[in-house]
């Protein structure tokens, strides 16, 4: 039997020139039983459950790094300074040990994914948000003062920006799944907000941001549960497939709404030129000669440019013309 196994293996004149080796001492019997006893163990931490693979924490990498682009557009001209957002690390932990690594106070907002069940987090540097609280009470963006906990007017500007962060998150993850990130509620202590389970699984998506002088972290924390419905789709080849199709679902869009804009299209008899004297001294009945005979047809333009050429008639008590020639636009 083993015989069997090892030709299934290796070819004949692999096995002659083993068996050759073990001859002439080359090759030690026990050092091939030595490596057919070893096995291969791979430490698993229970308490560290890997979830995510490697292609989809990639995936959430790349749906994150137009979140950061689309935010970044947003605070620029929003704070009308220098902003700079970019993905920093994407990596998976256990919520407790993130909630652990949020500093107190914090501002955290609560975002629900619906249609998933289930709820993120958004954790925003106490730097960076004052920075961006200052920039929009119109001073010059800095925040050089200890870790404190925002008052009333200063929670409610913040908030309005976490509902903007929410609206683009959802644009974000249009390529993937269609989600409406919605902010629930603002909290300033981590350990107020529990999601989840201690143990559970989440995504880590840390980027860091600039805003002017100051900088610092924004986190998104994505629990493991909530993304369980759509997992499948968090494929690199998926989502780069979804996105190909874009430009395509782009098209026929801009497309649609062309055909239902309104143009202007003129029909023109014919043209004549007359003097500045003449032109004084028209009046009621006198006729003016144009360029065209009657049997050449009039002109249809398209705003102002020629397309068409017919003939002119009667349609339902309304005059009309019949197209009987179409003109190539030119570019």
């Amino acid at each position: 039997m083993g015989a069997n196994t090892l030709s299934e293996i290796l070819s004949q004149n692999e096995i002659d020139a083993l068996l050759a080796a073990l001859s002439t001492g080359e090759v030690k019997a026990e050092d091939i039983k030595n490596k057919e006893s070893d096995k291969k163990i791979k430490p698993y931490d229970f308490k560290r459950p890997n979830k995510f693979s490697k292609e989809q924490l990639h995936t959430l990498s790349m749906i994150h790094e137009n979140f950061a682009r689309l935010l970044t557009t947003y605070l620029s001209a929003k704070l009308r300074t220098l902003v700079q957002i970019n993905v920093f690390f994407v990596e998976q932990m256990t919520y407790n040990e993130f909630i652990i690594s949020v500093a107190n106070p914090s501002l955290i907002a609560v975002v629900d994914f619906s249609p998933l069940k289930g709820a993120a987090l958004i954790e925003m540097n106490p730097t960076v948000a004052f920075a961006i609280i200052d920039r929009l009470l119109g001073g010059s963006g800095e925040f050089n003062e200890k870790s404190r906990e925002p008052t009333e007017i200063e929670s409610s500007i913040i908030s309005s920006v976490f509902k903007k962060m929410t609206s683009i998150l959802t644009e974000a993850w249009q390529d993937v799944v269609e989600i409406k990130a919605t902010m629930e509620k603002l909290e300033t202590n981590s350990q107020f907000v529990q999601l989840v389970s201690p143990n559970e699984a989440v995504a880590l998506i840390t980027f860091n941001a600039k805003v002017g002088n100051s900088e610092g972290m924004i986190n998104i924390c994505i629990p493991h549960i909530v993304l369980e419905p759509i997992i499948s789709k968090l494929s690199t080849r998926i989502w780069l497939s979804t996105n190909s199709e874009q430009p395509k679902m782009v098209k026929q869009v801009i497309t649609n709404k062309v055909y239902d804009m309104k143009t202007e299209i003129r029909a023109e008899l014919g043209r004549s030129h007359i003097t500045i004297g003449e032109f004084i001294n028209l009046s009621v009945g006198d006729v003016i000669t144009l360029d065209k005979y009657i049997s050449d047809g009039i002109d249809l333009y398209v705003e102002d440019r020629l397309k068409y050429s017919g003939t002119i008639g009667v349609y339902r008590n309304k005059m009309a013309v019949k197209v009987q020639k179409t003109y190539e636009m030119e570019d």
